[in-house]
């Protein structure tokens, strides 16, 4: 695995990252950091943008499944079968989302090694990873705009890294009522119980990462999030002057 791994998305994006540094980001590690992001934010726009479609689709069809699910739910098999009725009828996947997630995932860890390769190296650049084209800058400048140490965890970044992925969450989240019951009136949904778990989970996770990985990670993380972010409020036409200028 680690054979396909590292030619096709490790050492591209380490090449990419030090051409960056050395060319763009003013030799800047942050600024380089927050380019490649954009980059690849860009570049898997079409698969992000099918995710937070397929999200938004699943929640609105949420009412109609829980029906499906309570009117079957003593014949798991018919119920099964309803439900893949329903999805194919309405031209949607419960699994869509999964393969961008997974893609997304893929890149993180791999920005992540990059990260972990360079610091764990003193900060000094592999010269064998690099691509002939690409110039050794030999170490690199590890302070972010002169102020925050990139090759050590930041409180304050993994604090904002958090927040964005709770505000991201909660702004797909938005049409939902989290804390609404079955329509027994006896429990609540365990869908939206599940949903209300994952907008505190998420950004916990977030937080865990930040503060204990360099901060290198936590401002991919945010600037990333922050990308998606804009992205949503796009796609739900909160940006009508951008929208009009795009189409003309």
């Amino acid at each position: 695995m680690f054979q396909i791994f590292y030619p096709t998305i490790y050492q591209p994006l380490y090449n990419i990252l030090i051409f960056l540094y050395n060319n763009l980001a003013f030799h800047d590690f942050g600024i380089a950091i927050i380019i490649i992001t954009l980059i690849l934010k860009v570049i898997l726009m079409p698969l992000s943008k099918k995710q937070i479609e397929s999200q938004k689709k699943l929640q609105e069809l949420q009412p109609k499944i829980k029906e499906i699910q309570n009117k079957n739910k003593g014949n798991k098999e018919k119920q099964s079968q309803e439900l893949m009725k329903f999805y194919k009828e309405n031209k949607t996947n419960p699994f869509g989302g999964c393969l961008p997630m997974i893609i997304q995932l893929i890149f993180l860890i791999a920005i992540y090694r990059v990260f972990f390769s360079i610091s764990s190296n003193n900060l000094n650049v592999q010269n064998e990873v690099l691509y002939p084209f690409v110039a050794n800058p030999g170490q690199i400048n590890n302070m972010f705009i002169g102020l925050v140490n990139l090759a050590k965890p930041s409180i304050v970044l993994a604090i904002l890294a958090a927040a964005a992925q709770f505000y991201q969450t909660k702004m797909l989240m938005a049409k939902q009522k989290l804390t609404a019951p079955s329509k027994d009136g006896k429990s609540p949904d365990f869908s939206q119980i599940m949903n209300k778990q994952m907008l505190y989970l998420g950004p916990a996770l977030t937080l865990f990462i930040g503060i204990k990985f360099p901060a290198g990670l936590a401002l991919y993380w945010l600037v990333s999030t922050l990308f998606v972010i804009g992205q949503q409020m796009y796609l739900e036409g909160n940006f009508p002057f951008i929208k009009k200028k795009l189409i003309l």
